[in-house]
């Protein structure tokens, strides 16, 4: 991999990880689109630590306000709001965690495709829209989520492990739908990413090590640092934009991505 093919795709990366449109579909579609081979495993881990990076840099005060709050309420089984907040978390990872051990070979052997990605993308780009109406009337905030609120938006995230349906896009689509107001259901999106990218990061790095893959320190460098900057850009960004103007541009961007892959590859 040269330095160009490093940037190209932690710019890729950055840009995509927390916008609705699915990261793990532009970095199946670039290569294949220009012809390039397979990134890797360890470059792969490097832009997920990256976008790792931007986001605990950008949540960290609520990181700092929910880790020490659910530790304590250990002491005496009882948490504030701070405190379930964390645990809404751990139930929201957990069907991720489950669909992810229990099926990623199969979705990475069957789902992988172009027209899977367009077909993704249209589905749940329209469900996206269909979420979104009616915005300014959701009120819902993170202080009024429940556990069975954080089961529906982990599901949700689960069924984001279909390249082309998009994490990000996935759980605001359920916050959305359970009256959460787009800055709160992008919030909660951003804190649930931190879990989302931990934890595959950590088998990819086992999995990594235990191949002996060679390692270019110069790519790896290079996917972190621009992965990292790009993406804490594009969250200060998203965040002003989807206050002002909302999902739908998101959503016509999808629409015509997945015209366009079906005009490419039917």
């Amino acid at each position: 991999m040269d330095i160009f093919q490093a940037f190209v795709l932690a710019l890729v990366q950055g840009l995509t990880e927390f916008l609705p449109i699915s990261s793990s579909a532009h970095l199946i579609l670039v290569p294949v689109l220009v012809g390039w081979q397979d990134q890797g495993l360890a470059f792969d881990v490097a832009v997920h630590v990256g976008t790792l990076t931007a986001v605990l840099i950008y949540s960290r005060h609520e990181v700092a306000a929910i880790v020490p709050a659910w530790l304590k309420g250990w002491s005496g089984l009882k948490w504030d709001v701070y405190g379930q907040l964390g645990w809404w978390i751990v139930l929201a990872t957990i069907p991720l965690g489950l669909f992810g051990l229990l099926g990623e070979d199969y979705i990475q052997s069957n789902f992988r495709s172009p027209l899977v990605i367009a077909g993704a993308t249209l589905v749940f780009g329209l469900a996206l829209a269909w979420a979104d109406r009616g915005a300014e009337s959701k009120r819902r905030t993170l202080k009024d989520l429940g556990w069975k609120d954080a089961l529906l938006i982990g599901l949700a995230q689960a069924v984001a492990l279909v390249p082309g349906a998009s994490r990000s896009g996935m759980t605001m689509m359920a916050a959305l739908f359970l009256r959460m107001t787009r800055t709160e259901a992008a919030r909660f999106s951003f804190l649930l990413s931190i879990p989302a990218i931990v934890l595959p990061g950590l088998l990819k790095s086992a999995e990594a090590a235990s191949a002996g893959v060679v390692i270019d320190w110069t790519a790896i460098g290079t996917g972190v640092f621009v992965s990292a900057v790009t993406a804490f850009l594009c969250i200060k960004m998203f965040m002003v934009f989807v206050t002002r103007v909302g999902l739908m541009p998101f959503v016509w961007y999808r629409i015509a991505l997945a015209a366009v892959l079906f005009v490419l590859f039917i």
